[in-house]
Order: structure tokens, then C-alpha cells, then sequence
């Protein structure tokens, strides 16, 4: 079989991952396909940087209690978040798997939680680590763990849906968004399935429990069946309908392949695989990635970076470095502040990232990143010396995925001022 390649190795990683790092691609140029594929699916490094202390449910819950000390909690939120946001941005910045950490994300934003409404930095970490733990893993197990999750009962009022007293937010969202989405249910299902998870709430300690007393325990009619259904028994008729590998193959297309409209044939094939191997996140990773739209020339180009894939990408690419804390700031700054969706359906993508204001914003954090001394007499700022020794040709090609927008001259007298003018020409913007 033949090699990647240098040009077909640069578009995996950097699909793959955040950036491509130039050893990274040449770790892989000499591998086949199924090589290069299998040595990403297979890298699993799950050591992370130390969590910040962060309050515990016992003594939050005691101060949302106190109408008076509810402000309290939001300022103790605010503050613990952006320690937990520094946590994980540095952790995509060191990690070993950048995989791993790029499916983490996306499902982060499949099962989105934020602490305007948690309040609960502590539990969106522990959600966070159990996204990681199933990112590579059964599509199955983690919806069953994220039903169970303490933040998501938080986020979703989970914990609040009890017999007598229907919260259906989470019942609606499991089917609208996480399963088979409009269109292939009746709110009548949302509400026999409102009851099916009642009695599910949270501990003294901050943990998943079921109270029996709660829990409605009467016959409902779901999606055509009829039974004693208690949450998970929902769960399980979801995954065996159509839809729900159906709607997770459309959204890695738009993840990983491209924003247009995806082909159905090719959805339909992705989500028999998925189906067929009872949901194995791996085995659909491998078949989209091995796949001919994936490696289609038409679709090279047109995914627009997300915040998060443009600076941390471009700090694990290249030799540049922000000031603690300024990384956080500025993706929040972008629209893409982790822990902190703007609602249930999470960040938009596509062209929702480049509007006329944020490309200034996103263009004016590349102008940042990339400052430092261009003169080709004095390079003592070091960035010059870690750039890797090649041509102007090899170089554009290791960045961009396709030709750059505005004129760049290629007799320029440093590596690091022709690099500069790539990173900010608009075609760094996509992938």
C-alpha cells in the first residue's frame, strides 16, 4: 500500500487533532492509511494536569439555599470557572493524544453543560473526565452515563422531575438533540418518557441516586411501545432506532468532513457500521476517517476552524506563547468558552465562527501570537531558530490546506516573517 505523504499526513493530523505539529506530520508520512489511522485511534494518554480545588455540592447547595448568599454562589462560580477553563486549555495544549482530547471536545459540545446554570465547577470536571473516559469508547455507555451525570441533572433538571411533578427539559433534549431529533417523535413521547425518569436526583454527596418513591412506576406508551418503562429502558429504545446513529454520523460529517449538506447514502452506510458494532465510537472513527469524503479534494478547505482549533492548534503548531490566563480570555472573547455553552444546543459552527466581527477579533489573536521581533539581523527571540528548516513551498504547504488568499512574497528574508504572513493570510482561517 501506499504512503500518506506529507500533504495527505498534514490534513489528517490536523483533523484529527489541534494544529499539526510539522514532527507530527512526518511521524506519519511514511505510514499507509490504515497505519496513520490506526496509530491515532490507538494513542490513548489520559494523564492530565492537576484540577484547582473547587467547592463541593455540600456547600453550594447550602448557599443557593440562602436567598440572600445566592450571589455568592455565582461570584464562587465565575471565579472557579475560570480556573477549570485553564485547566482543560492547558491540557489541550500538552496533551500527547490530541485525538482523544479533539473527540472530548466535540463531545462536550454533544452533551453540552454550563456552569452559568450548574453553578458546579466540580461536577463539570468530573463530567468532563467522564466524557474523556468515553470519547474513544460505546456511544451507548456514555449516553447512559451522561443520563446519570450530576451535572447534566443539574443543567437539564433532571433532578427535578419527580411523580406528580414532570420537569420534561431533559426528556425533550434526549430526544430532540442526543438521539433521533424532530421530526421522529410526538410530545406525547416526550412526556411518557418525562415520567419513565422521574425518582433520578442527586445525593447529599453530589451523586447520581434513584428514589423509589419518586419514580412513576404506571404503564407508558413510547415511540409505539408499551411497558413499565423506567429511564434506562428509554435509553434502550433510542439507541435501536435508525435515527439515533443517523444523527451521530451527520454530525461527524459536519465535524470532520465538511458543513455542507451530508450524503445521505454515505450517512446511512456510517450509521449501519455504527449500529452493527453496538455503537462503537472507534469503529465509526476509523470508517469516516479511511473514507472517500474524507480524503476528497473538494472537501479540503471548507471546515472552518473553531476558536479553540485556530489558537491552540496554532500554539501546539508553531513557536509562540501566551501570557497565563490570556488563552482563556481570548476563546471566550471568540465565542468558544468551555464549561460555558451559550445554550443546550451548544456553539454553532461553520460560518457562525466568521462573522465580519469576530474574523477581526479572531485575525487581531493571530496578530498577537505572532508578534515579536521580524528583523532578519536579530532573531534572539528564538522563534526563527525553532521553525523547521525548509522551503517557503514546504512551509505553506505545512500550514494552509489550501492556497493563500493574498499575495506573499516567497523571497522574504525569514522563515518567521513568510510563516507570520501565512498564519494571518485568510487562509489559515480553514482547514
Amino acid at each position: 500500500m501506499s504512503k500518506l505523504g506529507f500533504v495527505r499526513a498534514r490534513h489528517l493530523i490536523m483533523r484529527t487533532g489541534f494544529g499539526a505539529a510539522w514532527d507530527e506530520v512526518q511521524r506519519i508520512e511514511a505510514l499507509t492509511l490504515q497505519q496513520a489511522v490506526d496509530s491515532i485511534l490507538k494513542n490513548r494518554d489520559v494523564s492530565y494536569p492537576r484540577a484547582p480545588y473547587f467547592s463541593n455540592w455540600h456547600r453550594m447547595s447550602m448557599l443557593n439555599n440562602n436567598m440572600s448568599r445566592r450571589k455568592m454562589v455565582m461570584r464562587i462560580a465565575q471565579t472557579e470557572k475560570k480556573g477549570l477553563q485553564h485547566w482543560w486549555l492547558t491540557h489541550m495544549l500538552t496533551t500527547r493524544s490530541p485525538f482523544l482530547e479533539r473527540m472530548t471536545l466535540f463531545w462536550h459540545n454533544y452533551f453540552p453543560s454550563s456552569i452559568q446554570k450548574t453553578k458546579m465547577a466540580s461536577m463539570l470536571l468530573n463530567q468532563n473526565h467522564l466524557l474523556r473516559q468515553h470519547a474513544l469508547g460505546n456511544f451507548g455507555l456514555m449516553l447512559r452515563a451522561v443520563a446519570k451525570d450530576p451535572a447534566m441533572l443539574l443543567y437539564l433538571d433532571g433532578y427535578q422531575n419527580r411523580k406528580g411533578e414532570l420537569n420534561e427539559n431533559f426528556a425533550r433534549e434526549l430526544l430532540e438533540l442526543f438521539t433521533i431529533g424532530r421530526g421522529h417523535y410526538r410530545e406525547r413521547d416526550i412526556k411518557e418518557a418525562a415520567r419513565a425518569f422521574t425518582g433520578w436526583t442527586i445525593d447529599r454527596h453530589g451523586k447520581f441516586a434513584f428514589d423509589p418513591q419518586q419514580h412513576d412506576n404506571s404503564i407508558k406508551q413510547f415511540l409505539g411501545q408499551k411497558g413499565r418503562f423506567k429511564g434506562d429502558d428509554i435509553i434502550s429504545i433510542l439507541l435501536k432506532h435508525p435515527r439515533t446513529a443517523e444523527r451521530l454520523a451527520e454530525k461527524v460529517w459536519r465535524e470532520f468532513i465538511s458543513v455542507s449538506h451530508p450524503d445521505p447514502g454515505t450517512i446511512k452506510h456510517w450509521a449501519n457500521i455504527l449500529r452493527r458494532s453496538n455503537y462503537d465510537i472507534p469503529t465509526l472513527m476509523r470508517t469516516v476517517l479511511t473514507s472517500q469524503p474524507f480524503w476528497d479534494q473538494r472537501n479540503r478547505g471548507n471546515l472552518i476552524k473553531s476558536p479553540i482549533e485556530l489558537a491552540v492548534g496554532t500554539l501546539r503548531s508553531l513557536p509562540y506563547s501566551m501570557a497565563k490566563g490570556q488563552l482563556v480570555h481570548g476563546l471566550n472573547n471568540l465565542g468558544q468558552a468551555v464549561f460555558d455553552h451559550p445554550n443546550v444546543k451548544g456553539w454553532p459552527a461553520g460560518q457562525a465562527w466568521v462573522s465580519t466581527h469576530s474574523l477581526l477579533r479572531r485575525t487581531s489573536l493571530l496578530a498577537l501570537l505572532t508578534r515579536g521581533n521580524l528583523n532578519s539581523r536579530r532573531r534572539k527571540s528564538g522563534v526563527e531558530l525553532r521553525l523547521p528548516k525548509v522551503s517557503n513551498t514546504e512551509l505553506r504547504q505545512w500550514l494552509l490546506a489550501v492556497n493563500p488568499i493574498k499575495p506573499i512574497a516567497h523571497t522574504m528574508d525569514s522563515r518567521q516573517r513568510y510563516v507570520r504572513a501565512l498564519v494571518l493570510d485568510p487562509a489559515y482561517q480553514v482547514t
